[in-house]
């Protein structure tokens, strides 16, 4: 490693190279100074000269300045080898030039004019000229000197970086290196105790090898982001005793062909000279996708990298005491031989925490943080189903920057909520809106929130907003009741007619279609779809009409596989998903023309705070019925 120093300069930490780095510099800094030193004294002489009496004279014939000079116009003369300078009595000053073998005592006296009556100097300049004749020979030839010497300088120095090309990136945590350990991660219970006994291996090796096992070669982590992936390898780097290498997937790529691989290599040399040891590859999909389907071929730079990190794993040469520990959140595109026994033994995988495991990671962001007393955790945990630890942890953060901009000394429950709300939907936007867009913004979110509370497998509203935020003029907030694990066929129905809800109020209340309901539609017809061709819900039965299509945080598929279904079918699959779609729509207009009144007793309300919370709809409506 090299030798790394801080110098604390003004605030800030400033990085310097070591002592080889150093010194190069200040003889770096040296030829710098050395050679603007050489372009000052090669062009001073033209400058000053730009700026002398000289340059700022006029020239005139040899003849007219002796006419000058016989008709007393002329002060005083400077003589300066060949040249001329003329002072004339108004102030003027002008420059000529007579030949080089004729003195100027001659031209006087052939112009009929006595020597002594003139005012005039010799001024003698050999040796000055002859120096400037040197330079003039010198510099150029020492400032083409400089430049191939910088030319040859900087192609050594490129030599040396394309050997280096080949070397490993890792960064190497040694013991007391890293802060986190297993106290600092939560909610993630089984795969930490998976990862604790990988350290005890190492920790230990003798007690397994006493009774016959083998150390596992490796292991990976799924999971969605989020949920801690990187952390619980940052944990086991400050658990183990061993060298812990650090290295992302991407950074074994580099321009020239053949560098990943090598990179590989030298990353397990130095892994192996230093066993026991680990090796962390984070975001291995970057390497380590499926061979054979990209469009390069066998030879692509990132097929010849993973077929050395395979070799390298488990291959002829052995591998003992290296564990390899990677992570990423598309296992789905891993190749089949990275995954197998004796490579990546254990697969681990993470999910979204349950309400403990959000409890536990809560309280663990929470040091350090000033609450209220009447913050409760087990609240929290509730209103926030779905949020990783990453999330959880953004949501104190963004709370207690709310509670500070406020001025408040703690944070208390209405900070925790609004930084929930914006962790999910972003701040809130004040955009301008006539009084019919409110109007209509209203009654979409109270439709939703009416068809919601009279449907009896659906979960209590927790929120209804007409603020915006995101690209939403308005939201209603329905958060799961428990982290529920399956879905049955009615509550996917009602899910679809909660959606509709929206679309329903405007119907009936303006008589009118809105484009705000375009996003409602899209999710109610993808969960439609879903359960035509994934859950086998529909008339067609349970079978898997595809294809399989992910979809980003946006809303958008992230690819699209062609149809593995016939026509005929396709059509068949197009009139389910209509027929569920419609049946659902009729049932959100029979609750909205049903409860007209409660619609608009919400929508009033609504207008007037911008917001409701559970306490406050279920004030108008009653209390939701038991399901």
């Amino acid at each position: 490693m090299s030798n790394i120093k801080k110098v604390k300069k003004a605030g800030k930490f400033i990085r310097l190279p070591g002592k080889r780095g150093f010194q190069f510099k200040i003889q770096l800094n040296f030829w710098k100074l050395v050679l603007t030193g050489l372009l000052i004294l090669f062009f001073l002489p033209f400058f000053l000269s730009l700026f002398s009496e000289e340059g700022l004279s006029q020239k005139v014939e040899i003849s007219q300045a002796l006419i000058d000079i016989k008709e007393e116009k002329v002060e005083k003369i400077i003589i300066e080898n060949e040249r001329l300078t003329l002072t004339y009595k108004d102030g003027g000053v002008k420059t000529a030039t007579k030949e080089q073998n004729q003195s100027f005592a001659d031209l006087l006296e052939k112009s009929n004019i006595e020597p002594t009556s003139v005012n005039y100097d010799v001024v003698d300049q050999t040796m000055a000229k002859a120096i400037g004749d040197i330079l003039s020979i010198l510099l150029p030839i020492g400032l083409m000197a400089a430049f191939f010497f910088f030319i040859i300088r900087a192609q050594t120095k490129g030599a040396q970086d394309i050997f280096s090309f080949g070397r490993s990136k890792a960064k190497l945590f040694a013991k007391g290196k890293q802060s986190v350990t297993f106290k600092d991660v939560a909610g993630v219970d089984e795969a930490k105790k998976e990862l604790e006994e990988v350290v005890d291996f190492l920790k230990n090796p003798a007690k397994y090898r006493k009774i016959g096992a083998r150390t596992p070669k490796g292991a990976i982590l799924f999971g969605p982001a989020g949920v801690g992936k990187t952390l619980l390898a940052r944990a086991v780097a400050g658990e183990t005793g061993v060298p812990f290498f650090s290295m992302a997937g991407s950074e074994f790529m580099e321009m020239l062909v053949g560098v990943g691989a090598s990179r590989a290599r030298d990353l397990f040399a130095q892994a192996k000279a230093s066993a026991p040891s680990i090796i962390f590859i984070d975001e291995i999909d970057a390497i380590g996708r499926q061979r054979g389907r990209g469009f390069v071929g066998g030879h692509d730079e990132r097929e010849q990298t993973l077929n050395q990190i395979l070799v390298e794993m488990d291959g002829f040469t052995p591998n003992d005491n290296v564990i390899i520990i990677a992570a990423t959140n598309r296992g789905d595109l891993l190749d089949p031989a990275l995954l197998r026994p004796g490579r990546f033994d254990r697969r681990i995988m993470l999910d979204m925490p349950d309400k403990e495991g959000r409890q536990a990671i809560l309280k663990i962001h929470a040091i350090g943080k000033k609450f209220t007393k009447g913050v409760k955790w087990s609240g929290i945990a509730d209103r926030t189903v779905g949020f990783s630890g990453a999330d959880l942890e953004n949501m104190l953060n963004e709370a207690a920057i709310s509670a500070a901009r406020n001025n408040k000394t703690t944070i208390d429950a209405e900070d925790i909520e609004e930084a929930a709300t914006k962790v999910k939907l972003g701040p809130a936007k004040k955009r301008l809106q006539s009084d019919e867009d409110r109007k209509i913004t209203t009654y979409h979110e109270a439709g939703h929130a009416i068809v919601t509370h009279f449907l009896p497998k659906m979960d209590p509203v927790q929120r209804i907003s007409i603020v915006a935020r995101g690209m939403s003029l308005g939201h209603t907030f329905i958060p799961p009741a428990g982290d529920r694990v399956h879905e049955t066929k009615n509550r996917v129905l009602q899910q679809i007619t909660a959606m509709l809800g929206g679309r329903a109020a405007e119907e009936e209340v303006f008589n009118e279609m809105t484009s705000g309901a375009s996003n409602d539609i899209e999710q109610a017809t993808r969960l439609a779809r879903a359960m035509v061709v994934s859950f086998g819900m529909s008339s067609l039965g349970p079978i898997d009409l595809g294809p399989q299509v992910s979809y980003d945080e946006m809303g958008k598929p992230n690819w699209y596989e062609p149809a593995q279904i016939s026509p005929a079918m396709q059509e068949k699959v197009d009139n389910e998903i209509k027929t569920i779609v419609e049946k659902c729509y009729k049932d959100a207009i029979l609750i909205i023309k049903k409860e007209r009144k409660i619609l608009d007793k919400v929508s009033k309300a609504l207008l007037k705070k911008e917001t409701l919370d559970r306490d406050d709809f279920e004030k108008i409506v009653g209390k939701k019925a038991n399901k």
